[in-house]
């Protein structure tokens, strides 16, 4: 058994920690290793030091008494902005439909403030992705792996710069560009935080 996602969940609360120390009021996280899995089509499923401060945010926000989301979390309102705000998150001017202002990204200023942490974090990542994917000759992966099939795999978000996003299996994308019949753009996977 690897223990790289035990690595990855400690390296998820020393970022965690960092996070706290220039945002005092944000809680303890309780289980770093539930982000590892977890996915979400409103907050994204791409786990980052982005993800994290989104995440965070979300933290803040309980900590306040703020409900800074509707429609089951999917809606991520003005309340979750403003905090986003405080936290060097900026995000478009206009809320997506479905899902708000949940698609929020670093400013250069912490980019820079977290820069140890986020390089850090990124080499957990890695590690914890080759753990994960690796393919050897003695491992059993299922008749949808012998039929060329996604076998119906871990979908993740794809983004369009207008906004729109879909959930898709990443080697379903890695085929051949998804286009957005609303802009006529290609969807992409939106590259992880200080990705080489």
């Amino acid at each position: 058994m690897s223990t790289t996602p035990p690595v990855l969940a400690a390296e998820l609360a020393v970022a965690w920690a960092d996070i706290q120390r220039h945002h005092p009021e944000l809680p303890d996280l309780a289980a770093p290793e539930s982000l590892i899995g977890e996915s979400s089509s409103a907050c994204g499923n791409a786990l980052s030091f982005e993800r994290l401060l989104h995440e965070a945010v979300h933290g803040i926000a309980a900590a306040r008494g703020i409900r800074d989301t509707s429609r089951a979390g999917r809606y991520h309102n003005r309340r979750f902005l403003a905090i986003a705000d405080e936290m060097g998150l900026d995000h478009a001017e206009e809320p997506h439909p479905s899902s708000g202002f949940s698609l929020v990204v670093m400013r250069p200023d912490t980019r820079k403030r977290y820069r140890v942490t986020i390089d850090r974090l990124q080499r957990a990542l890695k590690a914890h992705s080759v753990a994960t994917t690796a393919d050897t000759a003695s491992s059993f992966r299922g008749p949808a792996a012998r039929h060329g099939s996604s076998g119906g795999g871990v979908r993740v978000k794809a983004v369009c710069d207008c906004g729109r996003n879909v959930r898709v299996v990443p080697s379903v994308l890695a085929q051949a560009p998804i286009m957005c019949g609303a802009c006529g753009q290609p969807f992409r996977i939106p590259e992880v935080v200080g990705a080489a």
